[in-house]
Formats: structure tokens, sequence, C-alpha cells
């Protein structure tokens, strides 16, 4: 009987990887797109492709990959690919391997899709300048090297883990959110951490040191599909220097009722993630 079970236990991810192998080589793959157009328009996005297919040995590939909205543009990528990976499905786990070149950077990681989910993210030299998101949701014309990583597990409510972010020789130009201006300016260096857990992405530090200008962003938001539906409750603070305050007065004026002590602006900013807005 021992035997007939080691033997049915051993036969498990064998038959896995079959049934997985069996999936993938003889799905075609306009079906499969088809598949991920749906999720993303249950969502609210739409998917845009030059080129769709198979990639060896166990995955999709696209090129010329775009991400929009009634609004435009959100995410572009050169050349992206999921594979399969075969060593953790002998092990009866499901697990896939992701990677999207985005210009001179990259975004890859490993997303789990059973058993509660598990989504790892790095980032590595992507140029801001890179990601029409800015553009396309604030208007802002932005430079600037992004490096990260983050680790979460679960989703929608359930969801839990953290996420770092860098930013090296920030430049922001022509800065709107939901039609306030805010101040142009460069900084050396962004930091931000992000952690998620009981319904909530909490926003613990977002850093911006500039000369002149120090900037300073927190506060939260619920975890909810679609993600861009989330209601945003932020806090930005903006200090400036006596010389950069006077080179931008335009804009200081017009944040004029923020300013609640001498050099120091606190700026609530609600909407939702995909519409910011000011109030």
């Amino acid at each position: 009987m021992a035997r007939r079970w080691l033997a049915i236990a051993a036969g498990i991810p064998a038959a896995l990887l079959l049934f997985s192998v069996i999936i993938i080589i003889f799905t075609p793959a306009a079906s499969v797109q088809g598949v991920i157009d749906r999720a993303c328009k249950s969502a609210g996005y739409t998917l845009r492709v030059a080129e769709f297919g198979k990639a060896l040995p166990l995955g999709i590939k696209a090129r010329n990959l775009e991400i929009v909205d009634e609004r435009g543009a959100l995410f572009r990528a050169d050349d992206a690919v999921v594979r399969l990976k075969l060593l953790p499905l002998l092990a009866g786990k499901v697990r896939f391997g992701y990677r999207a070149d985005v210009g001179k950077g990259y975004i890859r990681g490993v997303l789990s899709p059973l058993r509660g989910g598990e989504f790892q993210v790095e980032i590595s030299h992507m140029r801001l300048e890179d990601i029409p998101f800015f553009l396309t949701v604030t208007g802002t014309r932005v430079k600037g090297d992004l490096r990260g990583e983050g680790k979460f597990r679960g989703s929608g409510e359930s969801a839990s883990g953290e996420a770092h972010l860098e930013v090296k020789g920030v430049d922001l130009t022509g800065v709107k959110v939901g039609g306030m201006p805010l101040p142009d300016a460069s900084y050396e260096t962004a930091r931000g951490a992000l952690k998620v857990g009981n319904g909530k992405a909490v926003l613990e530090s977002a850093t911006l040191q500039g000369e002149g200008l120090y900037v300073r962003l927190k506060g939260d938001m619920p975890v909810m599909t679609p993600l861009g539906d989330a209601p945003l409750n932020l806090t930005l603070e903006l200090m400036p220097k006596p010389a950069f305050l006077e080179r931008q007065k335009f804009v200081f004026l017009l944040l004029g009722k923020y300013l609640v002590s001498p050099g120091n602006y606190l700026i609530p900013i609600h909407g939702t993630l995909a519409r910011p807005a000011i109030q």
C-alpha cells in the first residue's frame, strides 16, 4: 500500500508537467491573446501588440506591447515574455517567470497564480521617460533612472507585501494634478516604500530631495479591482527654500491656501489612482 501511494505521489508532478506542456503547445497563440485581451478589458484597459506568439520552451511572447485606456498609452514594452518554470512544476508548484524590456531597462520577476498567489518584481535601469503613464495621466514630462523590487502574496483585500523604489537624476516639468500645477524641479534622488496589508496599500515614505525643494508624499489607498478606481488618501508636503519659492512664485501663489507655516505646504491629493485630484 505504501509503495502504491509513493508511486502516485511521484506521478503527480510528472502528470502536472505533461498536462501543462500539452496545454501550452496545443493552445493557439490567438486564443491565449484573446484571454489576455478580455482580462485587460475587464479591468478597463486595452492591450495592443505588434506580434504575439509562443516562446520556447514553454511560454508566450509579445513585441511592441502597449497598454492603453481612453486617455492614451499607460505602459509600453519593446519585448515581453512569460514562461512556465519547469523545476517548481516537478515539485507540484505552478510558477511563471516574466520579463519586459522597456528602453534600456527591464522589469522581471516570478508569479504564482495558485495557492493564494505570489508576485515578485525587480525593476532595473528603467528610464521614467520611457513610461507614458506620467505624460498621459498628469501631463508631466519626467526623467530619471528607476530601480526597485517588491514581493506580494494574495490578491484583493487579502494581499500583503512590500516594495521599495529609488530613482536617480529625477527631473519633473509641467507637473499637474487634477489641473493644479506643481513646481518644476530636479532632484538628485527620490526614494519610496510601499506596504500592502489589511486591504490597504500604505505609502510609508516617498521623499524627493532637490536643490531648493524638499518633497514628501505619504498616505494610503484601498487594494481593489480594478486598481485604477482605488480612491486616494494622500498628502503632498512641499518645503521650498526662499530662493526656489521666489523663482516659481506664481505656482506657490496658486498653492497659497495650502500654506500651513512659512515654507511648508500640505496638499491633499484625492480622486483615484487613475485620476488623481487636488482638493
